[in-house]
């Protein structure tokens, strides 16, 4: 969204408001905003060989509970941040959410699906996180038109509701 590139990443903005001739890959093109972006999915990756210790140690449910702890935590400090360290913290702890998640919910589904439906339940986890990314990329465009800047912060907070 504009008003998040304008508060966050200025030197971007700038340049994708100017170089109109410039490809998005090139305007884009910026230390901080790839640190942003990529803290997620590394941290995601790390995240989830330590979640497998947790998960073996204390068990699906504190595991999943941690997961979800993690998504709040980002929710609230992406909705109120108040300068970039901020996001990238929020977006650390949701790289967490997603390791600890994505590797305690399967197990957890696969021991408690009766064997004839576990393939079922558990490509129904990947189902429902598909359907989220399309939700949350809908909710995206709907929220970037309210005229006061504040749709990031919108945006970033609603990761609650699911969490």
């Amino acid at each position: 969204m504009e008003s998040f590139l304008e508060k966050f990443f200025p030197k971007v903005y700038t340049k994708m408001k100017h170089d109109t001739k410039i490809s998005n890959y090139c305007k884009f093109d910026s230390q901080l905003l790839t640190s942003f972006t990529s803290s997620l999915y590394v941290v995601g990756l790390v995240a989830s060989f330590f979640a497998s210790s947790v998960t073996r140690t204390f068990g699906r449910k504190p595991s999943i509970l941690a997961g979800g702890a993690a998504f709040l935590a980002d929710a609230a400090l992406g909705g109120v941040a108040l300068n970039v360290y901020m996001l990238i913290f929020g977006r650390i702890l949701l790289g967490v959410g997603v390791g600890f998640a994505n590797q305690a919910v399967p197990l957890y589904l696969s021991e408690m699906a009766p064997p004839r439906h576990r393939g079922a339940i558990n490509i129904g986890f990947q189902l429902y996180v598909g359907i989220g990314i399309l939700s949350a990329n809908l909710i995206n465009y709907g929220i970037e038109k309210i005229e006061c800047g504040w749709g990031w912060r919108i945006s970033l907070a609603m990761a609650a509701i699911p969490a």
